[in-house]
C-alpha cells in the first residue's frame, strides 16, 4: 500500500483524525503495514499489546468472551483497535480475528510518543478528546447507576444497614 493511502487510512481512525498531515506522514512512514487472511489472529486475548491497530481494509472481529457466540465488535476500516495500547502496554482484553482479508497499520507506543513530542498541537488535541470521551463514559456510568439505585428502591423494602 502507498505511503498517501496509509496516510488516508489513519485520517478516518479516532485520535489520528486530529493530526496534522506530517504528523500523519511520520506515523504512516514510521508504522508497520500488515496484511491478514481471514481467520488470521491479530492478536489473543491477555497477551501483552505491542502497539494500537488501525484497519485500512477489511473487517477485524474482537471477541472478548471466547465462547465460541458471534464477536461482539466488528472493527472496520478507519477503526483504531487498542487505543489504550498506544500509549501503554496492557493486556489485550479481546482476541481480534479477521473476519476477511485485511490491512492493518500498527502503531507502537514509541512511535506516538515521538509523534506528541513532535507535535505538541496533537498532543493537546488528543488529551482533550480523551477526556471529552472518559466524561462522556463517567456520565453514561452515573445514569446507570442512578437507574439501578431507582429499581433496587422500587423492588424492595428498605433494608436495616448492616453492623
Amino acid at each position: 500500500m502507498a505511503l498517501d493511502d496509509d496516510i488516508a487510512a489513519l485520517a478516518q481512525a479516532p485520535l489520528f483524525n486530529l493530526l496534522e498531515r506530517d504528523a500523519l506522514r511520520l506515523v504512516a512512514f514510521a508504522s508497520e503495514t500488515r496484511n491478514l487472511r481471514a481467520g488470521d489472529v491479530l492478536f489473543r486475548k491477555g497477551t501483552p499489546s505491542d502497539g494500537g491497530y488501525v484497519v485500512s481494509r477489511g473487517a477485524i472481529a474482537l471477541d472478548a468472551s471466547e465462547d465460541g457466540s458471534p464477536a461482539a465488535f466488528v472493527a472496520g476500516p478507519g477503526s483504531l483497535i487498542g487505543q489504550a495500547a498506544l500509549f501503554t502496554r496492557i493486556a489485550r482484553p479481546a482476541t481480534a480475528t479477521a473476519r476477511e482479508a485485511s490491512t492493518i497499520i500498527r502503531v507502537t507506543p514509541s512511535l506516538m510518543r515521538r509523534v506528541l513530542e513532535e507535535f505538541p498541537s496533537a498532543a493537546a488535541a488528543m488529551q482533550q478528546a480523551m477526556a471529552e470521551e472518559l466524561a462522556r463514559l463517567t456520565q453514561g456510568l452515573e445514569r446507570v447507576r442512578q437507574q439501578l439505585i431507582a429499581i433496587d428502591g422500587e423492588e424492595s423494602p428498605a433494608r436495616p444497614p448492616e453492623e
